[in-house]
Formats: C-alpha cells, structure tokens, sequence
C-alpha cells in the first residue's frame, strides 16, 4: 500500500483529494479505529476559516459588537460541526466512492477489522444470558 507524503496527507486532511495511488491507504484511513477523530479534525479544519470570516466580517463590515459577532461565529461553527458529523458515515461512504470504492466498504472494512472481538462478545454474551 501506498503511502502519500506529509504535504499530501495534509492536504488530504483539509479536504483535498489524492492521486488514485493512494486509494488503499485512503481506505485503511476510512477504516481505523480514530476515523471518526479524524474527521471530526477535517471539519473543524473546514469549518474554522468560514466561521472566522463570518465573525470579521460581522465585526469589521457590519460593525457589529464584539461579543455578538463572536456568539455568532462560535454558534455558526458549533452548527457547521454538528451537521458535518451527523452525517460523518455518509460522507466517509461518498469519499470511497470518489475512489472507485463501492458504497458501505468503508463500514465493511471497519466490521472486517473487529470481526474478530465482535464474535468473541457474541460468544460470551450467548453464554452468559441463552442458557
């Protein structure tokens, strides 16, 4: 598997996109334990300069007072980040699509990676309460 350099995982990182060379690593990026973290980390590098704008503008174009321009911004990148996650399996999905994935392989290979605690849990769970 290949694996892109620091400038490319970076700019991977702030929503950009990989040469297709790279497309099993983006796989295993969407299937690690931290996938949901790192996310979470792409959205906020997403959502940081939108909100940011909104705030000066508010402040320097509008002339809006300080403390109601940084509750909107603070407001606005709350909101932004609550939606982005909300659908954080859906857009994981899509961004496989994008590179030539099927849909659901992402969550595929996640199920894949636990297979094997999963069914010990199962096990143990049919033990103790199927007698």
């Amino acid at each position: 598997m290949s694996t892109p350099g620091p400038l490319r995982r970076a700019w991977y990182l702030l929503g950009g996109r990989v040469p297709d060379r790279f497309r099993e690593w983006v796989l295993a990026d969407a299937a690690r334990p931290s996938w949901l973290a790192w996310f979470a980390l792409r959205t906020l590098l997403r959502m940081v300069p939108l909100t940011t704008a909104i705030t000066l503008g508010l402040l320097l174009g509008l002339d809006a007072p300080a403390g109601l321009a940084l509750a909107c911004g603070g407001l606005g990148l709350v909101v932004g980040v609550y939606f982005m996650l909300s659908y954080a399996i859906e857009s994981t999905e899509y961004r496989m699509t994008r590179y030539g994935f099927p849909h659901g392989s992402a969550g595929q290979a996640r199920r894949a990676r636990t297979a094997e605690r999963d069914r010990v849990r199962d096990e143990r769970y049919a033990a103790a309460w199927r007698r």
